[in-house]
């Protein structure tokens, strides 16, 4: 039997195994639907923006002028002795008295040292911030999604491995009862070929348990239910043709981090201009209207009213404010020292990042080429060793040794396989543009 023909057949097994539990496959697009919908960190960040949004949406009324209304009604019961200069007296006990008060007031700040302008733009770099923040959000989740992804189609692949190993075992099983049986070959090959076969087995079903934990962990990632049951692709492409000037050159332009920390830059200086434009004076224009009535059952006024309009300007400049304005340009300015601080670590960053995913990247390239290569001539060397066997050329040994070097040899594979795109995703990452690549 051909070692290729044996791993088709165990792949056969497993995906009959898969199809037989009724699993509906998922494509990396579809959790990556899923998850840019149901992410819980994807969610809060967009909440943060909206309030954001919301925010600057109303920047406008810090331009309009701001009206409070009042009103009161108060009663009152006295007793009243009142004796006048022509003799005449007063005595009235319990005589009530009832006061009405009405008024609206309005204020409108008409210059305050353009602080207000500044102010606007600051709730603008905000909101822009906030888009930056579901941007950059959304690009880590992605690249999480893939990663989990294709983790969970390398350990399908694993499995897909074991029950090759699996096939062969039951296939030197087979050649080791039939040697037995004739009298050509001894009990203990056939026994160490039942051994390693169900050692197999039992790599099988851990191997299974660890599919399915790593399906629960994309689960809570893409925010479904951790029991939903799906099948995954079968294998992990990767993109060879990634060059590393032109991944830097639009990552230090276009990286989310990068742009964020650069916005940060930008809100930091927009509020010390509102820290230095409010130390200018302020203009307002103030009116009120005004309505009061009191009415009693003794006393000189038995009913008193009043109503009248009122209006004028009032300017108030900050001579002193126990140097409040001072200490809030210096912590101003730290802000913006350390937002600047803060754009260069991000930039030191990413530009280490960038290198290093793309040494990983170029390794695990070169890496797959060799793992193929070696996989080719342990598959030939499993099967020369198992004809060999059936022949009685060479020992149950011998051919577990070229087994396990075949065990190895995909498994190399496969794991240069997945790290590669490990390492492609967190280049893409950094370039900031994995959402285009992903769709």
């Amino acid at each position: 039997m051909k070692l290729t023909a044996i791993f088709i057949f165990g792949f056969l097994c497993l995906c009959c195994s898969s199809q037989s539990q009724a699993q509906q496959l998922m494509t990396l697009d579809e959790a990556i639907t899923i998850g840019l919908k149901n992410n819980y960190n994807i969610l809060m960040a967009k909440n943060q923006e909206a309030a954001a949004a919301v925010d600057y949406q109303y920047a406008f009324g810090a331009f309009l002028p701001t009206i409070n209304g009042s009103a009161s009604k108060t009663w009152s019961t006295e007793s009243v002795s009142q004796k006048y200069s022509n003799g005449n007296k007063v005595e009235r006990n319990g005589a009530k008295s009832g006061q009405t008060a009405l008024s609206a007031n309005l204020n409108w700040t008409l210059f305050d040292g353009l602080k207000v302008f500044a102010t606007k733009d600051k709730l603008k770099a905000i909101e822009e911030a906030g888009t930056l923040t579901v941007k950059n959000q959304v690009v880590n989740t992605i690249a999480q999604i893939i990663q989990s992804y294709y983790n969970i189609v390398q350990q399908k692949e694993q499995l897909a491995s074991i029950a090759e190993q699996m096939s062969i075992s039951e296939e030197r099983v087979k050649i080791a009862k039939n040697e037995f049986t004739s009298g050509l070959g001894s009990k203990i090959d056939l026994l160490q070929a039942q051994v390693d076969l169900n050692s197999q087995k039992a790599a099988y079903l851990q191997q299974q348990t660890l599919i399915e934990e790593s399906k629960a962990s994309l689960n809570q990632l893409i925010a479904i239910s951790v029991d939903n049951e799906y099948s995954v692709s079968d294998s992990i492409p990767v993109d060879t043709s990634l060059n590393y000037i032109s991944i830097k050159q639009v990552a230090l332009a276009n990286n989310p981090g990068l742009l964020l920390a650069k916005k940060n830059i930008d809100i930091s200086q927009l509020a010390l201009k509102e820290v230095q434009r409010s130390r200018l004076p302020t203009i307002s224009f103030n009116s009120s209207y005004a309505f009061s009535s009191n009415n009693s059952e003794a006393g000189f006024f038995l009913l008193n009213q009043t109503r009248g309009l009122n209006y004028g300007f009032s300017a108030s400049v900050p001579i002193f404010q126990g140097f409040l304005h001072n200490q809030q340009a210096k912590n101003a300015q730290l802000n913006i020292a350390y937002s600047q601080l803060s754009l260069q670590n991000q930039q030191s960053l990413v530009s280490v990042e960038l290198r290093n995913a793309y040494k990983s990247y170029e390794y695990y390239i070169k890496a797959i080429r060799l793992a193929e290569e070696n996989l080719t001539v342990a598959e030939e060397n499993v099967n020369v060793n198992l004809a060999a066997f059936q022949q009685g050329q060479v020992s149950s040994l011998e051919v577990k040794e070229a087994q396990q070097s075949l065990a190895e040899a995909r498994f190399t594979l496969i794991s240069a396989r997945y790290n590669a795109k490990l390492a492609e995703t967190n280049l893409l990452m950094l370039k900031g543009d994995i959402v285009k690549s992903a769709e």
